[in-house]
């Protein structure tokens, strides 16, 4: 465990139930009838803000379907999926997975796996992934290989902090150059994107790490309001700017002063050296 003002903070006692969970839970529930009768199935995992017991009304259904061997190469993915409710929309996104869109507007994502070695390979999800309750996140296990393995990642272990501290100033330092350079070159768009969706997680990141509310680690933004204090809340938003010549720079000069101060915590509590000299090139740089 990492030094820190506090303790990590911990995800919500599971199974979560709302009103506004509802409808997830119903489809959670019929996922779990339709994978028990499709023998082809040797496993079914939930991922996401169900198993963390955070889901609302405005959660999507996110799962893997592991697939027996001899039957991976031709399991129709859409066609078992149309089973658990009407789809709007279906297409493989750009990571390979089956997303979809239910007739209730509700999201969802797929990943068909072989189960052989798919089913051993989640093992390699610790460290990124927390599934605090993994007989609940288990909804279909033939073999019972797959609860074994999950088991493994219900454990909750925050990210070593010196060498990831350093690795975010690291990277904030190198972004926020290009970003720099960026908006020299008169991209304001461009610019614009890489603040916003580069360089901010980044710095959300090293500000969790700092505060020890590293629970939404994968998406730092998650639940902002409620895990970070509000003077980092207003810092960040600070950085934050509509898409104008005028507005981007400023921002973009704001975002550096909080990620240098962030940089200096960290260094002074886990005890390295940051390049407090290109630091101030940087800045200078940014100031035209």
């Amino acid at each position: 465990m990492f030094p820190a003002p506090s303790s990590p903070s911990p995800a919500p006692s599971f199974p979560y139930h709302s009103p506004a969970a509802d409808a997830l839970d119903r489809r959670v529930r019929r996922l779990r009838e339709i994978a028990e009768a499709e023998p082809r199935l040797d496993g079914v995992l939930l991922y996401g803000s169900w198993t963390l017991g955070e889901a609302d009304a405005h959660s999507d259904i996110e799962a893997y379907l592991f697939v027996r061997e001899g039957h991976a190469e031709t399991f129709d993915g859409r066609e078992f999926i149309e089973r658990l409710a009407p789809l709007e929309l279906a297409y493989t996104n750009m990571y390979g997975i089956l997303a979809v869109v239910f007739d209730d507007l509700m999201r969802g994502e797929f990943h068909f796996e072989p189960a052989d070695p798919g089913i051993e390979s989640v093992a390699d999800w610790r460290g990124s992934v927390h599934l605090p309750d993994p007989e609940a996140a288990v909804l279909l296990d033939r073999s019972g290989r797959l609860t074994q393995v999950v088991r493994t990642l219900a454990e909750f272990r925050p990210p070593e902090a010196p060498a990831t501290a350093l690795q975010l100033t690291s990277e904030l330092a190198n972004w926020t150059l290009m970003l720099s350079h960026v908006l020299a070159r008169g991209e304001t768009a461009r610019a614009h994107a890489l603040l916003h969706t580069v360089v901010a997680p980044l710095q959300l990141q090293l500000c969790r790490l700092l505060r020890g509310s590293t629970a939404h680690w994968l998406t730092p933004s998650r639940a902002l309001e409620a895990d970070l204090p509000a003077p980092d809340r207003e810092r960040y938003a600070a950085t934050t700017a509509r898409c104008h010549p005028d507005d981007v720079p400023a921002a973009a000069r704001k975002s550096w002063e909080w990620s240098r101060e962030l940089a200096r915590e960290a260094a002074d509590r886990w005890e390295f050296d940051v390049p407090s000299a290109l630091h101030g090139r940087i800045a200078a740089h940014l100031a035209g």
